[in-house]
């Protein structure tokens, strides 16, 4: 994840350092999140480890993720990723039989911290200062306040959502893609799908997705052993999660995070390695047991 810092290998785009060249194009984030479902599949499948403690079970796995969340946040200022790795944690911790009482501290940890990041944020905003990160959360609150700068994209994509009504304007056929929408072939191709399939299309695709969810938690449940199960938890977590954040943005029904929606956003470290994954979780489910 450092190598995006390393001159004329990493490369910094829109602002965002966050991709390396070494011939092709790499995004080392993308990569970062499979590793560490198989990270921590692993852990939890320690024999040499005794999960009877909090520290064992929890807090430790966390301390863990927490090393590549601040990283990216710091190195990447790539704060969508961090949030994804976090919850992909948590579902893992908690499928791997991770108590109650457990899942509550660290909830009640997580409410102490988001409320510090909360009351910094007010804060600067309050006084007017802050860095893009505050400009996208006053974005997201007035985004008619700030339409020709740090909300111009939300407002561009909301306008393609709206036109699209009922049935959309027809496949192909979207005016807001040309040079209305930034990025609209990738953070934002959800706004172009709901112009040109309209409310029909947009459920579908939700239906897609939800499918996909229950089937990746299905396989999980079925796989032969814990080990292969908290790895198709962890890449049904993956996927589901950042569509869900995807569709918010798009939406505003969240700040602007700048992330992909699987499967449809385009691009290539993220599209290898949620195939990648997709080919792990089929494996798993081969030679899961029947139903």
């Amino acid at each position: 994840m450092f190598t995006v810092k390393i001159p004329k290998i990493g490369l910094t785009i829109n602002g965002a350092n966050r991709w390396i060249n070494v011939g092709i194009q790499i995004q080392p984030s993308e990569i970062t999140k499979i590793l560490l479902i198989l990270f921590f599949a692993g852990y939890y499948t320690d024999k040499t480890r005794k999960f009877d403690s909090f520290w064992e079970m929890c807090l430790l796995p966390m301390i863990l993720t927490a090393i590549p969340v601040l990283i990216l946040y710091k190195v990447q200022d790539h704060l969508s990723a961090g949030i994804i790795i976090t919850l992909i944690s948590i579902v893992m911790m908690f499928m791997a039989g991770c108590k109650w009482t457990y899942i509550g501290r660290l909830l009640l940890l997580a409410l102490g911290f988001g409320g510090i990041g909360y009351g910094a944020i007010h804060s600067k905003i309050s006084s007017g200062g802050g860095t893009f990160r505050t400009s996208r959360v006053q974005a997201w609150l007035d985004p008619w306040n700030n339409y020709s700068t740090t909300a111009y994209q939300t407002i561009q994509g909301l306008y393609a959502i709206g036109s699209g009504g009922l049935f959309g304007v027809g496949l192909g056929k979207s005016k807001q893609k040309y040079l209305y929408i930034p990025e609209a072939h990738n953070d934002f191709i959800f706004a172009i799908l709901a112009e040109e399939l309209g409310f029909v299309g947009c459920t579908f695709v939700l239906i897609l997705f939800a499918v996909f969810t229950v089937r990746g938690v299905l396989i999980s449940i079925r796989a032969r052993n814990l080990y292969e199960s908290l790895i198709a938890i962890g890449i049904t977590t993956l996927i589901a999660t950042q569509a869900i954040l995807n569709i918010a943005v798009v939406t505003n029904s969240i700040p602007n995070t700048g992330i992909s929606l699987p499967l449809l956003s385009y691009g290539g470290t993220s599209l290898i390695i949620l195939l990648a994954s997709i080919g792990l979780l089929l494996n798993v489910s081969r030679n899961a047991k029947k139903a």
